[in-house]
């Protein structure tokens, strides 16, 4: 992952839940895995506890992701992607599912990786109000503006 570490503290609330790992060498993404065993009926969503709670470094969040194969294999995603974990949070991680099978339940077992907890530098931002904005080859164009 290159030089770029940080520390993250993080508390297992339950001594036997597996803690987050990157899947690969070079993946952005720690996984994390379901606390309970879960069924999820067709559109349902459901807050699914992992058991871990974390310490984002100030000047950081965490953004919880959907893992892609679960998604397209399975219809599950989660229903406020991605959600933000703020340095100041100190509650357990929860991960926000849905199964958007319309016919099929989804069953999540506990230890099961779910979704993907990425760790990004966020500056805080300084607003400024102007009265116009400097102007750009795509303007106000957006929503499908440039093609399908």
């Amino acid at each position: 992952m290159g030089n770029d570490r940080i520390s993250l503290p993080i508390k297992r609330l339950d001594p036997s839940i597996e803690l987050p790992s990157y899947a690969h060498a070079g993946d952005a993404g720690l996984d994390l895995r379901a606390n309970e065993d879960v069924v999820l009926r067709p559109l349902e969503r459901r807050l699914v506890p992992t058991g871990l709670a974390i310490a984002v470094p100030e000047g950081y969040a965490g953004f919880v992701q959907p893992r892609s194969g679960l998604a397209f294999k399975e219809g599950l995603s989660m229903a406020n992607t991605p959600g933000l974990i703020d340095a100041h949070y100190r509650g357990e991680l929860k991960v926000c599912v849905v199964n958007l099978d319309a016919t099929h339940d989804i069953t999540i077992t506990r230890g099961e990786r779910i979704a993907q907890l990425v760790i990004q530098k966020v500056p805080e931002v300084c607003l400024r109000e102007v009265g116009e904005l400097d102007e750009t080859d795509r303007g106000t164009g957006g929503f499908g503006s440039s093609g399908v």
